[in-house]
């Protein structure tokens, strides 16, 4: 009983934190999932690839839902590898937890329905779930282990059906989700930040401009509604604004990610090369990469 699957992360367009409604957008790096059940194992066991001593509570929750729900009392073991920071406002728990849910899905041999527009022509009607519903396995999960304040429905959408979504954290839905095809360009200083430590009260005072970023993205005008967002939330946790200061000539929009610590900007390839050479006189690393329209997969 073998499964193997891959969910990319995601930039912000939205911090949900203060009012409960967000956005994201798939990026083009992934982290892959290995599920292997065994109906005499006892419990289940991760293992991350990069970080053998890392914190696995949330790929193993992950599993146990799973078995929970579609399985007979399997235990197992669970292994990820990533190209997704963890820490650093990229979603690396969000798509550990979609990779390793419809790794664990494959391995029970569950019929999955891709409902993202990736495959236009699926049916799921005889399907026994569907990955926007796999994808509310993982933020459960999410909200098991507490590594998330929001349950980071948002994220874990962006990441499983890729594009650019908007969505109530407050009740899981899904409110929209458009292709968002850009290039972008990251960056990741050397600390890291985690968002279970969020000052939840301090992110709520900007709930004004959170709400006028909601409106832009709703509206279609995600550019903006990144910069607006990344101004707030920078100011409201404690990063410098000038990494956006710095990208505002060249980009379409640009956003303090998730808690940060990194820094997201879109664009095209060209102009964000210029972004890339300010941002390059920084400490950390910066990357020129993609957006994307595709999100998880079973491999």
């Amino acid at each position: 009983m073998q499964g193997r699957a891959a969910a990319p992360g995601a930039g912000t367009v939205v911090n949900a934190l203060a009012t409960g409604v967000g956005a994201a957008f798939a990026l083009d790096v992934e982290t892959t999932a290995e599920v292997r059940l065994d109906p005499d194992a006892d419990g289940v066991a991760g293992d991350i690839a990069e970080a053998p001593d890392g914190d696995t509570r949330l790929v193993e929750r992950c599993v146990e839902r799973v078995v929970d729900r579609f399985g007979d009392g399997e235990g197992g073991t669970v292994r990820t590898e990533s190209d997704v920071p963890t820490a650093a406002g990229l979603k690396s728990s969000s798509a550990a937890a979609n990779a390793t849910v419809l790794a664990a899905l494959d391995a029970l041999g569950v019929d999955v329905a891709d409902d993202s527009d990736a495959v236009p022509d699926a049916d799921d009607r005889d399907a026994d779930v569907t990955f926007t519903e796999a994808c509310r396995i993982g933020v459960e999960a999410a909200r098991d282990v507490g590594v998330t304040v929001t349950g980071a429905f948002d994220d874990a959408a962006a990441s499983m059906l890729g594009g650019v979504v908007v969505t109530d954290n407050t009740s899981d839905s899904l409110r929209s989700r458009e292709r968002f095809g850009h290039d972008a360009l990251v960056w990741t200083p050397p600390e890291r930040a985690y968002s279970a430590d969020a000052d939840v009260d301090r992110c709520r005072q900007v709930a004004p401009m959170a709400d006028l970023a909601v409106d832009l993205a709703l509206d279609g005008d995600y550019g903006d509604a990144m910069t607006v967002n990344g101004l707030a939330f920078s100011a409201a946790l404690g990063f410098p604004t000038d990494p956006a200061v710095e990208a505002m000539p060249d980009c379409l929009g640009v956003s303090l990610s998730g808690t940060g610590p990194s820094v997201v900007a879109v664009g095209d390839a060209d102009d964000l090369r210029r972004v890339r050479d300010r941002w390059a006189r920084r400490d950390g690393d910066t990357v020129l990469t993609r957006t994307r329209d595709a999100g998880a997969r079973i491999d």
